[in-house]
């Protein structure tokens, strides 16, 4: 009988948790999470946008160019030149496919220059371009 006690409390003793498998799952849905989220690019300049009563809300833009009302083109906070558009552009479209982009224009800058941007991502492949503006 004695055995039997001893063996018993013996195997009573202090249990551990291992935490491992526990940081392994959360190591993990920390990367699900990173993974699928989708990241929003913006233009990193601020600007006053036209007003229309056309305006839509548009879900989701995952290029913002920003075009200032001196002319000045910034992506992301960047600025960027005329000419490294349509090059910027390709690199998106390699990475996402399916990406659209919005032209946010101040309503005080030159036409000209947001046709151009436009003209830059179209021969660059994008199909999905929209230009900003505030509902009215």
């Amino acid at each position: 009988m004695k055995s039997i006690r001893y063996s018993r409390s013996r195997r009573s003793g202090k249990s551990e948790i291992n935490m491992t498998p526990l940081i392994d799952m959360v190591f993990i849905l920390l990367i699900f999470f990173i993974v699928t989220t989708s990241f929003v690019r913006e233009s990193g300049v601020e600007v006053q946008r036209p007003s229309a009563q056309s305006a839509e809300t548009k879900e989701k833009a995952n290029v913002i160019l920003g075009i200032t009302a001196d002319g000045q083109i910034f992506i992301e906070g960047r600025p960027l030149d005329i000419r490294s558009i349509r090059a910027y552009m390709e690199r998106f479209l390699a990475e996402m496919p399916e990406g659209s982009v919005v032209i946010v224009a101040d309503k005080n800058s030159v036409t000209g220059i947001a046709v151009q941007v436009l003209d830059q991502c179209r021969l660059a492949g994008v199909k999905n371009i929209s230009l900003a503006a505030r509902k009215s």
